[in-house]
């Protein structure tokens, strides 16, 4: 009876805690009474507003295209370039104190430097997109590539397995947990950079839709803005977490066989 209850409440208690946040925003915003703060129930009303102006969608759905353009590429080339980093001291000892330097840079600090370069059109903010995923991506793939058995990669060798195709074949899907791991910061970070590009570089966005409405003082499209992201930036977590253990199955699998053979 109390592991049913430990399960509902496992189910339901995200949903409560969602809730009880809506509940403390709401009373707080009726107690301040500021003008730059609304009630939950006032955010909440513009929500089908929002979600049903083409406007928005369109502004939305250009964010999504952008955000997708630089995952894509941080991906063709920071997992290569990681699990080469990740095979080889020469390389890693030349590259690892330039990502050193660049890693703690704020990427949404480059947009105006890149803005001068490329103009405030797409290629801008999806080179930072690209900049601020393919770190993450890098140091994963990376620390994946070195960390992996090398019985694998002789045993490939032996079998007369070219250096390129060992990388993909072997380092790679040994690497992969760390990988997607990689992945999944780069996804959050690529979602915090979209919204500041598009803050800076403003012409179309999530993140322009979100400065118009500060910019003519219309807070609970604010608010109601900030809970869309929110909740998209939720839904991508969750979907990626779901494929990243339908990908991961197997390491899960032997780590807890290894669990169980130490006990």
């Amino acid at each position: 009876m109390r592991a049913g209850h430990y399960q509902l409440f496992g189910k339901l208690g995200p949903l409560l805690v969602v809730l009880t946040l809506l509940l403390m925003w709401e009373m707080t915003a009726r107690w301040m009474q500021l003008d730059g703060f609304p009630t939950a129930g006032e955010a909440l009303r513009q929500l089908p507003v929002i979600l049903t102006d083409g406007q928005a969608l369109s502004g939305i759905g250009d964010s999504l295209r952008r955000m997708a353009c630089g995952i894509a590429l941080a991906l063709a080339f920071a997992v290569p370039v990681g699990l080469c980093m990740g095979r080889s001291e020469t390389l890693a000892r030349l590259l690892n104190p330039l990502l050193s330097v660049i890693y703690p840079i704020p990427k949404a600090a480059l947009m105006p430097m890149v803005m001068l370069w490329f103009g405030i059109g797409d290629l801008s903010k999806i080179l930072v997109i690209f900049l601020g995923v393919s770190l993450p991506l890098l140091f994963h793939s990376y620390h994946g590539a070195r960390g992996m058995d090398e019985k694998l990669l002789w045993s490939a060798a032996a079998m007369g397995m070219g250096a390129p195709t060992r990388l993909f074949k072997v380092v790679l899907p040994a690497a992969l947990p760390d990988v997607l791991l990689g992945c999944r910061v780069g996804l959050s970070m690529a979602l915090i950079v979209m919204i500041s590009s598009e803050m800076i570089a403003r012409q179309s966005g999530a993140g322009d839709l979100l400065f118009n409405a500060m910019d003519m003082a219309l807070y609970p499209d604010v608010y109601a803005m900030i809970l869309i992201l929110a909740t998209l930036g939720f839904l991508l977590d969750w979907l990626f977490e779901r494929l990243r253990r339908r990908l991961t199955h197997w390491a899960e699998s032997r780590q807890d066989s290894h669990s169980g053979a130490a006990s």
